[in-house]
């Protein structure tokens, strides 16, 4: 094992470590993805993503802020606030950006905050370099470009928006059970030894920034959370033991769980449900596939305005998706306008791959005797020590 290797291995492991001595976390695999991700803040620099690190539980009192607190003593140039305005924020970052760190975040994405546009508007941004908010400055009669790349955590109760999640790794964090036991972490006595590690963890990644930024790592994951993750599996085969089967384990793992658990928009949920309204039959007049949508007592479809789905809603819908409807003649020779089944067909593929969990249900073949057409067959879903004193 080379000086690096071992070197790379001990300062992660390291990393572990002091995690779990000050929070219990609910599982190895999200350990593994937020010690990735704060040694990740240490190269910033040779990043093209900048993922977000959410950090949220269903309760009070389940780790989120103390989590918070170990992650912003490890992690490079921190930026912690609970209550920044857009400005400071925006003038804080530059080309070499602090770490975020937003504690009680429904201060920027709750119901009762409003004013947050521009800092909601950053942490969107700011996943992707070359995203940069366009500003006049009356005084000097100038157009200002201000950067928004910048690593960011967030903490709170309940899910965040689709926007900030879709750009990072989830950590569900959960009340301690009986017998959990973790260090009490006090700020004066354990926060400095933490920082003089993170200077460590600076001067070991930023000796290769850009042997780091030229790593194309094979990832087990696509799209835009192969983007989110890149940064970390780097850190992982540049640290190398056994961590690159860890940071991919992690976040192949952390993925999947992301996207069974997120809320699908109101969009693919419809289309979803209208493969399960189609069960078998080949064609539905709007009429009956109305009937069929808000026949589903946990659908949305009943209250989706003041007298439920209409036809009109629903065609306005379906086109986004270049689906339309047309005149068809059913077999008992009735003419109305629907919906051909094999119009939906690409959608479906492209958009809900799979029967969606928890709307997806047993496909239904009523009134299969009315329609026209061949039945087409459903398919189914298929060491280094970092010593932060003694509690």
């Amino acid at each position: 094992m080379t000086t690096k290797t071992t070197t790379g291995v001990e300062m992660l492991d390291a990393i572990r470590t002091a995690i779990t001595r000050y929070v219990v976390m609910p599982n190895q695999a999200t350990t593994d993805a937020v010690t990735l991700w704060i040694a990740a803040t240490h190269a910033q620099p040779a990043w093209a993503h900048a993922p977000r690190l959410v950090i949220r539980g269903p309760e009070r009192r389940c780790g989120k802020s103390r989590l918070l607190d170990v992650v912003e003593a490890l992690s490079h140039d921190p930026l912690l606030t609970v209550n920044a305005s857009a400005a400071a924020v925006y003038r804080s970052v530059t080309v070499d950006p602090p770490v975020i760190l937003v504690d009680e975040a429904d201060t920027i994405f709750g119901p009762k905050a409003e004013g947050n546009e521009d800092l909601r508007g950053l942490l969107n941004a700011g996943h992707q370099r070359n995203r940069p908010a366009v500003r006049y400055d009356a005084s000097t009669n100038s157009v200002q470009h201000l950067e928004t790349f910048a690593m960011a955590a967030l903490a709170g109760i309940g899910q965040m928006p689709d926007t900030i999640e879709d750009r990072a790794i989830i950590v569900r964090m959960r009340r301690r059970a009986p017998g959990e036991k973790v260090d009490t972490f006090r700020y004066k006595r354990d926060r400095q030894p933490l920082r003089a590690f993170a200077t460590k963890l600076t001067k070991w990644l930023r000796v290769d920034l850009k042997a780091l930024e030229r790593i194309e790592p094979d990832m087990p994951i696509e799209d835009r959370a192969a983007d989110t993750w890149e940064p970390l599996v780097i850190v992982a085969d540049y640290a190398g033991g056994d961590w690159p089967d860890r940071a991919r384990n992690a976040a192949k793992g952390l993925t999947e769980q992301a996207a069974s658990d997120s809320q699908i928009s109101d969009r693919v949920r419809l289309l979803a449900d209208c493969r399960k309204a189609f069960g078998v039959d080949t064609a539905l007049s709007t009429a009956t596939l109305l009937d069929r949508l808000k026949s589903e007592p946990e659908a949305p479809w009943s209250e989706y305005g003041p007298a439920g789905l209409t036809a009109m809603r629903l065609g306005n819908i379906l086109r986004e998706y270049e689906i339309r409807s047309g005149n068809i003649r059913f077999s008992d020779g009735v003419q109305a306008k629907g919906y051909q089944r094999v119009d939906f067909t690409d959608a479906w593929n492209r958009y809900c791959p799979r029967p969606l969990k928890a709307i997806d249900g047993p496909e239904s073949g009523a009134n299969k005797a009315n329609l026209t057409g061949q039945a087409v067959p459903v398919v189914p879903a298929t060491s280094v020590q970092v010593n932060a004193g003694t509690p």
